[in-house]
């Protein structure tokens, strides 16, 4: 069993960066780490005052930590650039990219850039923000007796993606009204590991780490919000919540295995703790990663990034 306080290994030097870091298992993502001496945490978030509160909050349990609040509004793909481009100017390395926020099951809606709010949240801010940080990440990894890796969250629900995995017929610059949300969020999740996988595949020297993990049902405030907005449901999970879900503690276990225990493999997916998965049909198929890869570099291009 991977207990964080023995089996996290020192962390002098490194510099983490986690997004989501001011609750749930983003927070206690940064808390772990916190407690084993890194040089530095950036706890992205998109509101300031709860990144701010959250770091309060950390440094009470971790007086001398380094915690820095990064702006960070993965809704916005030039919010995701600005971040990006913070991080280089202020930090002369990055060990490990945490891509742990996301929303869940919403309502209908768009990106500030006119993507599906699932997708365009979960999937494309994170790809931007990986593809701005290579310059970095991969400066890191040339240098003497690092291990660097990008460790996305995703989930099982990635399985419930619509036929065909991605819908790439212009629905993704839609609402996507008509499909519903869960599906949606299936979707961007599966866009996820399909993106992660082919950045393991077209990866070179210095070579990087990249893995994708399901934490499990978690007692979050993403099932809060989609409890609330799914009333029926809400109700009948939320009896047994305290027997199906597990705490924000338990949950953030993999993240943390997957971003500091020796073992972990480029390009695989896993589920808790640390055990490989093979994932859905439409999640190993290198077409669709590669198609999905190619249509997000002339999206980013088009836009200017």
């Amino acid at each position: 069993m991977f207990t964080p306080n023995k089996d996290i290994p020192d962390l002098s030097g490194k510099v983490y960066l986690v997004t989501g870091g001011n609750s749930g298992i983003g927070k206690e993502t940064v808390l772990q780490l916190a407690k084993h001496n890194p040089q530095n945490i950036f706890l992205a978030a998109r509101d300031q005052k709860k990144g701010e509160d959250a770091i309060a909050d950390l440094k009470k349990a971790v007086p001398n930590a380094s915690i820095t609040f990064l702006p960070l509004d993965l809704s916005s793909l030039k919010s995701v650039y600005d971040a990006a481009e913070t991080v280089k100017s202020t930090s002369q390395r990055l060990d490990v990219l945490v891509n742990n926020a996301g929303i869940m099951a919403t309502a209908a809606g768009l990106t500030k850039d006119g993507y599906e709010i699932q997708f365009g949240t979960n999937y494309m801010g994170h790809a931007l923000l990986v593809r701005n940080l290579m310059p970095l990440l991969k400066k890191t990894a040339a240098m003497p007796g690092t291990d660097v890796r990008v460790v996305a969250l995703t989930s099982d629900a990635h399985a419930q993606a619509p036929k065909g995995g991605i819908v790439f017929d212009g629905a993704l610059k839609t609402t996507m009204e008509s499909t519903m949300t869960f599906t949606r969020y299936g979707q961007s999740k599966l866009a996820n590991i399909l993106h992660i996988r082919e950045l393991a595949k077209r990866d070179t020297e210095p070579r990087i780490t990249y893995v994708t993990l399901h934490p499990g049902l978690v007692s979050t405030n993403l099932q809060s919000d989609f409890m609330k907005n799914h009333r029926y449901l809400g109700a009948v999970l939320g009896g047994a919540r305290s027997i199906l879900f597990k705490s924000v503690e338990q949950g953030a276990l993999t993240s943390l295995w997957a971003a500091t225990s020796p073992g972990v493999k480029s390009g695989k997916y896993y589920v808790p703790v640390g055990k490989e998965n093979a994932g859905s049909n439409y999640s190993q198929d290198p077409k669709l990663a590669k198609r999905l890869y190619d249509w997000t570099e002339d999206e980013f291009s088009r836009l200017g990034y």
